[in-house]
């Protein structure tokens, strides 16, 4: 099957391909498409992801491609807000609508969606979104008055996964964020969906986020029956298995660092997807902490592992919560990169 690679040996091409190791001297645009998107839940996160791989990163350098269009906030993989290119917006929604429409069947608002055309309501809801961009509560408004049996509540969250929306600015700017205003993709980037390939959407994640398992890319994607494009793609990549015996795939050419590789002190923003791209979290975390993520606590990384969070006070200072005693050595070096991002948060 392949040489077996240790947690550490995960840990660290995860590290470096995720630009933890060593921050980068390219742009934030370079940066999310490299990262094959960002979790953008919280409107501020992506750019505490930036600051913390990235070499001089200010605010207005996204800022700038939010306003220009050249990225986007949508509705991708899992279910949740990322900050992707336009482009990859474009080519990963149409990947994603299976899962969203599945959710639709069987998540909080099934029962209320019974019996309703679906396909009807999103056409109808793509003519108010793209004709007045808004919020998904306020088209359901003007949605209830063709089905007024129904609340407009749901007739909103119908839309939210039926339609590719996007969260336009001020929603997602550092300096003056907003509510979450929103039209339909198309309209926005005035272009069509264009699926890209299966085997090039694998071969992207590899090269974020490998060497991992298929269960790990459907993890990260929340996409199915995946096993059979890593079986195509066989052939150009090389295997390795985990501790616990998983098969591992990762491209020729990737970077797999000596696991014994040095690492700095990195925060990491709300549900960084260091965090969440892989069904097997141990290289970065343990199984018993994965509830600081799923509540959506900042996080702490020494020696490329979780052992604190942190949070900003009233008065923006950055406060840490250890869940690991360490060495004062370390403690020290968690308290300088505190300081590094409180200073460049409050110029």
């Amino acid at each position: 099957m392949g040489t077996q690679l240790s947690q550490d040996a995960l840990n660290r091409a995860l590290i470096e391909r995720q630009m933890l190791r060593e921050r980068a001297d390219i742009g934030a645009f370079a940066t999310i498409e490299r990262l094959f998107g960002i979790q953008a839940q919280e409107p501020k996160s992506p750019y505490v992801g930036l600051w913390t791989r990235l070499q001089n990163f200010q605010p207005q350098e996204l800022e700038d491609l939010l306003i220009s269009r050249y990225v986007v906030r949508v509705l991708l993989m899992r279910g949740t807000i990322h900050l992707v290119s336009a482009q990859d917006a474009l080519s990963l929604r149409p990947h994603t609508q299976l899962r969203l429409d599945r959710e639709l069947q069987s998540g909080p608002f099934a029962k209320h969606l019974r019996g309703l055309d679906l396909d009807a309501v999103a056409e109808a809801g793509r003519k108010i979104l793209d004709d007045a961009p808004q919020s998904t509560a306020e088209a359901g408004k003007q949605l209830k008055e063709l089905w007024p049996d129904r609340e407009h509540t749901v007739l909103g969250n119908a839309l939210r996964n039926k339609l590719a929306l996007v969260q336009i600015p001020p929603r997602g700017l550092w300096h003056k964020s907003g509510r979450a205003v929103c039209t339909t993709l198309e309209s926005w980037l005035d272009q069509e969906q264009h699926p890209m390939s299966l085997e090039t959407l694998v071969l992207r994640y590899l090269r974020a986020f490998g060497p991992a398992s298929v269960m790990d890319a459907q993890q990260w994607s929340g996409l199915t029956r995946l096993g059979e494009v890593f079986e195509q793609l066989r052939p150009q990549l090389v295997t390795f298995r985990n501790d616990a015996g998983k098969e591992l795939f990762d491209l020729q050419d990737a970077p797999r660092p000596d696991p014994e590789t040095p690492l700095p002190v990195r925060l990491l923003p709300e549900f960084d997807n260091i965090l969440l791209a892989h069904a097997d979290r141990r290289r970065v975390i343990a199984d018993d902490r994965l509830g600081v993520v799923i509540g959506g606590k900042p996080t702490v990384l020494v020696d490329g592992r979780v052992v604190a969070t942190w949070s900003v006070t009233k008065d923006k200072k950055i406060t840490v919560d250890y869940l690991d005693k360490l060495p004062k050595s370390r403690q020290k070096a968690v308290a300088e990169e505190c300081d590094r991002l409180q200073d460049w948060m409050n110029p």
